[in-house]
């Protein structure tokens, strides 16, 4: 049974991270829902394991996890082939950008909507291991040491797979853009 101090530490050291664990799921899953059963299922697994972490690296602890959790759960429901973002949520993400509402024609939104939709389907469509040291640099905000730890790979590996993702995205956007 757990303990009030493991329940307090918890919620000191994971909950402040459960929006960037669920962004993490989102972007491996591809989809709200699975990512939803995803930082569920990891959450749990971190509460178990809460006397290991360290409150200095919490966030890639945390993430660690999510990582975890979330091949695991991709090998057990789904097949590989189809981990992907759905239209749908795109959509969705690329209507809430927010914009400068003086400058803002229907025109701006409708280019800013598009450009957002373009992103997202270009991060999609990158091999899984460019994609998520992508999201843990670019989205997430974690430094090389961080992702080094959270993907169980050298800070040199994690460089190299960040400067394909970013040469990829590039060059996946330009060649949709004519």
């Amino acid at each position: 049974m757990a303990s009030d101090d493991d329940r307090v530490r918890f919620g000191k050291v994971v909950l402040p991270y459960l929006s960037d664990a669920y962004s993490l799921a989102r972007w491996i899953a591809g989809n709200s829902a699975d990512a939803e059963d995803i930082v569920q299922e990891a959450s749990l697994r971190a509460f178990r394991a809460i006397d290991h972490c360290k409150e200095r690296s919490a966030r890639a602890w945390l993430l660690t996890i999510v990582r975890n959790a979330a091949y695991t759960w991709l090998r057990k429901n789904r097949p590989a082939v189809l981990v992907g973002v759905a239209d749908i949520e795109a959509v969705e993400r690329a209507q809430a950008v927010p914009s400068d509402p003086q400058s803002e024609t229907p025109e701006t939104t409708l280019i800013a909507q598009a450009d957002a939709a373009q992103l997202e389907a270009a991060i999609a469509a990158l091999p899984t291991q460019f994609r998520e040291t992508l999201v843990l640099r670019d989205l997430q905000g974690l430094d090389y040491r961080e992702i080094a730890e959270v993907t169980a790979v050298p800070i040199g590996t994690v460089m190299s797979r960040l400067a394909r993702a970013r040469t990829r995205l590039i060059a996946d956007i330009k060649g949709k853009g004519r």
